[in-house]
């Protein structure tokens, strides 16, 4: 079979599934998220291996296509007038969450005999979560309660604090081994984050102004991929942060474009395709064997993240005043965890090849577990949280 043959045939096949599995999702209390990631399992090398290798391999670009639109999708969820309620809770649940979950896992490998430098990276990793996974629980929940707008909020800042913490934990670990004081990882890390809000406010404004001008009030369909795919092309080019480079023009475009109303609600339905192709290639490329590989310290990254997040929610919940429902359910919203965690594990790996045999399997390892469990808890809490804020 000719490569155009199998290209069409995989992508076509995977969209069709990804159309049966949202019906599947509506029967079961599965979200669809978990049911494409065991799906892409089943067909990938681990078990059928029906999936061409070249397909496999441009995985990395499907990712940053489909990351790049739930970035504008979150960013254009928070607006001025929530941030003026809800942006207290908003920082002090995401800050808490992170320095907790981090804290925690640290403590708690290291008490059990885990050496303090793997110690220290392992947990500086586990404050990252998956806004992909989580974003689209939202999206098929179809629930718009506050509880929704305050877990996109904090999403959206997760990823910033946890690369903030990870380059404080990698300059940590290099003076413990005694490799010097390193300030490069901290100032390349607030580069990264400065140089993608620096970008998505130099084009969110000119995008703000000039969108939804050839169809009064309504941006296309067109100027949405454009300007979202430009603002990667750019982000990925200058080596910042495209996710938050997405985010920041999402919520400069939602905040002052004064003549529409909802900027490129289109991308919503063009946005599930991608996602789709994105969870179940996700799930192709998992290796299962990084189960068997991390054992006893995957398993206690496992409980110690899930404490740290449940632990932290609740603390920032209370420092904030939270209602009941957020300091119930929050922790529990946030667990699932993807490919910025990935991404600092081959960092980490790369930088301190003595631990590279444990960090990748085990990252590989807890974000399997993470994106299959961590979507039905979030599904979980936001049903919890929708149907006690309808007896309030």
């Amino acid at each position: 079979m000719t490569t155009e043959a199998s290209f069409l045939l995989t992508i076509g096949g995977i969209l069709l599934i990804g159309l049966a599995v949202d019906a599947l999702g509506q029967k079961t209390k599965l979200p669809r998220v978990t049911l494409l990631l065991i799906f892409g399992i089943i067909i990938g090398n681990e078990v059928l291996g029906l999936i061409p290798e070249f397909i496999i391999n441009k995985f990395e670009l499907i990712s940053d296509m489909a990351l790049l639109m739930i970035g504008f999708l979150i960013g254009g969820k928070i607006n001025t007038d929530f941030l003026k309620k809800s942006g207290k809770q908003t920082l002090w649940i995401s800050i808490v969450n992170a320095i907790v979950t981090t804290i925690i896992v640290i403590s708690g490998l290291y008490f059990v005999g885990i050496d303090l430098e793997l110690a220290i990276l392992l947990g500086c990793m586990g404050a990252a979560t998956a806004p992909a996974a989580i974003v689209d629980v939202i999206l098929e929940s179809k629930y718009k309660g506050k509880f929704a707008d305050l877990l996109v909020s904090i999403v959206a800042l997760d990823d910033a604090w946890g690369l903030i913490i990870f380059s404080f934990g990698l300059a940590t670990v290099s003076i413990i081994s005694g490799n010097g004081n390193e300030p490069t990882l901290i100032v390349t890390v607030f580069k990264e984050i400065g140089g993608a809000l620096l970008l998505g406010i130099l084009i969110g404004f000119p995008a703000a102004y000039l969108t939804g001008r050839i169809q009064n009030g309504q941006p296309s369909l067109m100027e949405a991929l454009g300007l979202v795919f430009v603002l990667g092309g750019i982000a990925i080019f200058f080596e910042v942060s495209f996710l938050i480079a997405a985010i920041t023009m999402g919520f400069i475009v939602t905040n002052f474009a004064k003549h529409h109303d909802y900027p490129f609600h289109s991308i919503e339905g063009i946005e599930w395709p991608f996602m789709s192709i994105f969870f179940v290639l996700a799930g192709v490329s998992l290796d299962l064997s990084a189960l068997l590989e991390v054992g006893f310290i995957g398993a206690m990254y496992i409980l110690f993240r899930i404490i740290g997040k449940i632990i932290g929610t609740r603390i920032g919940s209370e420092c904030s005043n939270s209602d009941i429902i957020t300091k119930k359910w929050m922790g529990a919203a946030l667990l699932p965890q993807a490919g910025v965690a990935i991404g600092m594990a081959l960092v980490a790996s790369n930088k301190f090849p003595q631990y590279s045999q444990v960090i990748l399997p085990l990252i590989i390892a807890s974000t399997i577990f993470f994106e299959i469990i961590g979507p039905i808890l979030a599904k979980k809490a936001l049903e919890k949280a929708k149907s006690e804020e309808s007896k309030n």
